[in-house]
């Protein structure tokens, strides 16, 4: 196992049982390690782009645009501006004379024909080394047209994606504050880091609802940019995937004073737990905390005996979990326990000393903690615990099929919903397809270890 692990690395993977834990975090990535993590245009893109009724122009390289809805399937209920993929194409001469005059251009004509609510414009690499003047251009066209045209200092040298949240947080600030909130229910909220991949925060939004709560913003899945501009008037922010909006949430604690709690919406535990948590701050009204303990009773009535079929087969099993937001891996090392398998393996690209903490916590003995790895260091990984399913995003599918394992898509590009009771079945369903598919029986390590 060491001689895959760089030394630079080695504080950033502890085995929970071996020394008190210790485990170095949020460092920048060690070169030629070849990273899992992206850059910092990468963070605050992905987290903008699922405003549906904005224009989103990458201004750089045609290259960057690679980073375009398809990156992360987030699904909108009207519109669907934010599918379009818009760069500048930055040339040579443009590097050279500096781009200012193509970007008026590109607004102007993308604002014209589409006629958005707002624009997003992106700082990339090169436009950070060359000093195009984005803030200017930005406001210039703002005042010419009269729509709000946001720069986003994302220039991805600057670090890596979870410098891109921040960047992504500041720009979307700049919004809020700016529409009425007169309408808006005292017992209200505002849904944070959720990005309605499979269209998941319309069952959060409709728990929500049952329980007499009102959403005034969805941040950013299947987002609006008026719905954003009157979310100071919430009386709560709800925060999922911390390290992508949880910047924005302290924001307008510090400037609205709206508290915010973290949640997750994977798995039952932290489902339920999410609900309570919010019928909890709205003390004053009992229907609430009432209305979702209902819900809670209801779902699982009918999702418990489902599960346990799949149980019987999956005891014993073991899961290895990589994903970009630590706090997914708290909820998938739960439901993992629920269906009776054991998690060996855990880590994530963006987590923090309190994330790592907390999965030390609720991990068992023996498994490996890791932060930021890279494919060497995960394959070996997976074949010293010998797992039989590995959870992450596509740049971890190759490495579980090369090496003979199943694998579950947890990231963007995935179809399936798995947030809220029925995602939870959803999920269960997928990790015994997968683990008990009869193809892994002919795979070579299989072979091997029979």
């Amino acid at each position: 196992m060491n001689e895959v692990i760089f030394q630079e690395r080695a504080k950033q993977i502890h085995r929970k049982g071996d020394a008190p834990f210790e485990l170095a975090c949020n460092k920048e990535s060690l070169a030629g390690a070849v990273s899992q993590r992206a850059c910092v245009f990468c963070g605050s893109r992905v987290v903008l782009y699922p405003i549906a009724d904005a224009v989103h122009l990458v201004h750089g390289p045609i290259g960057c645009a690679a980073y375009t809805w398809d990156i992360r399937g987030a699904l909108s209920s009207g519109p669907e501006l934010h599918r379009l993929s818009f760069s500048t194409d930055l040339q040579e001469r443009d590097v050279i004379f500096g781009g200012e005059k193509k970007l008026t251009q590109a607004l102007h004509e993308l604002i014209d024909r589409h006629h958005p609510n707002a624009a997003f414009v992106y700082s990339t690499c090169i436009v950070g080394i060359i000093g195009d003047d984005l803030e200017g251009i930005c406001k210039k066209a703002s005042q010419e047209k009269g729509i709000p045209v946001i720069p986003v200092m994302s220039e991805g040298f600057k670090g890596n994606k979870r410098a891109g949240y921040n960047a992504a947080c500041k720009a979307m600030f700049r919004l809020v504050g700016t529409g009425d909130t007169t309408e808006i229910s005292p017992h209200s909220i505002n849904i944070l880091g959720d990005f309605n991949l499979a269209g998941e925060i319309w069952i959060i939004r409709e728990y929500f609802e049952r329980m007499g709560i009102e959403v005034v913003a969805n941040i950013t899945g299947d987002g609006r940019v008026g719905d954003i501009a009157r979310a100071h008037g919430a009386a709560l922010n709800v925060v999922q995937c911390s390290g992508a909006t949880m910047d924005l949430a302290k924001m307008m604690k510090e400037d609205y004073d709206i508290p915010f709690v973290r949640v997750s919406y994977f798995g039952i535990e932290d489902m339920a737990e999410a609900l309570y948590k919010v019928a909890h701050f709205f003390k004053d009204d009992s229907e609430i905390l009432h209305r979702a303990q209902q819900i809670v009773r209801e779902e699982l009535s009918t999702l418990y005996p489902q599960l346990q079929k799949y149980r019987q087969d999956l005891q014993g099993k073991k899961a290895a979990i990589y994903v970009g937001g630590a706090f997914k891996a708290f909820s998938l090392v739960k439901a993992f326990r629920l269906l009776g398998m054991e998690v060996v393996m855990v880590g994530s690209q963006t987590g923090t000393s309190e994330d790592y903490r907390e999965l030390h916590e609720v991990t068992d003995e023996g498994t490996i903690i890791v932060d930021d790895s890279n494919p060497l260091e995960l394959s070996a990984f997976l074949k010293e615990k010998d797992v039989d399913i590995f959870v992450g995003g596509v740049k971890e599918r190759p490495i579980a099929y090369k090496l003979g394992l199943g694998f579950c898509d947890h990231n963007h590009e995935r179809k399936e919903a798995l947030e809220g009771f029925v995602g939870m079945l959803n999920f269960a369903k997928e990790v015994h397809a997968t683990v008990m598919s009869p193809v892994w029986r002919f795979v070579p390590r299989r072979e091997i270890r029979q």
